[in-house]
């Protein structure tokens, strides 16, 4: 069963040796040049797909709009993406041990940002690649969750964590 990456892994490709791409940084942030208006209401998120050469040969990289596909919340719905902010990279050489990295500002709605699944299809000396998956989320609820003056209960998430680190470092405990 084909599985996704998870935000901030490595996907390598079999065609080209030595050129693996990850999206990673996937984090709540403003636009650089100011919000757009038709996500009036929605919550900007940030992530950014870097492509690595480990190769010995140098590839031609794209990586443009159309070939990067959000989707957001468990119905997968799609994300609004910003392009005037984002910056992808066209026709960029990447040479052995150097990367290239794309910024992608998109928005959604708040309570759909902890489950974003990113797909990206990159263009390599002009092939196509397999397309590959990343699934991750945004700790934005997480965050309004602690902040608010409930406390954490048994069952939470925030809770097991906290027993599980509080027995790491207790006399006895299985830290090393």
């Amino acid at each position: 069963m084909y599985e996704p990456n998870v935000v901030g892994d490595w996907q390598e490709y079999d065609d080209h040796a030595g050129l693996r791409v990850r999206v990673h940084r996937l984090e709540a942030a403003e636009p650089p040049r100011g919000r757009d208006d038709a996500a009036a209401g929605l919550t900007y998120f940030c992530l950014r797909v870097t492509v690595e050469n480990r190769g010995a040969r140098h590839y031609g990289i794209h990586l443009e709009d159309g070939q990067l596909d959000v989707r957001l919340g468990p119905d997968g719905e799609g994300a609004f993406i910003d392009w005037r902010n984002s910056q992808f990279i066209e026709g960029f050489d990447v040479y052995p041990l150097r990367r290239a990295t794309a910024v992608l500002f998109a928005a959604g709605p708040e309570v759909a940002l902890s489950q974003v699944d990113v797909q990206v299809q990159l263009r390599v000396d002009e092939e196509w690649t397999e397309r590959c998956l990343w699934a991750g989320g945004i700790g934005v609820l997480e965050s309004t969750a602690a902040a608010s003056s409930a406390p954490a209960g048994p069952g939470s998430l925030a809770h097991q964590v906290s027993a599980f680190l509080k027995d790491q470092t207790e006399p006895g405990g299985t830290a090393a």
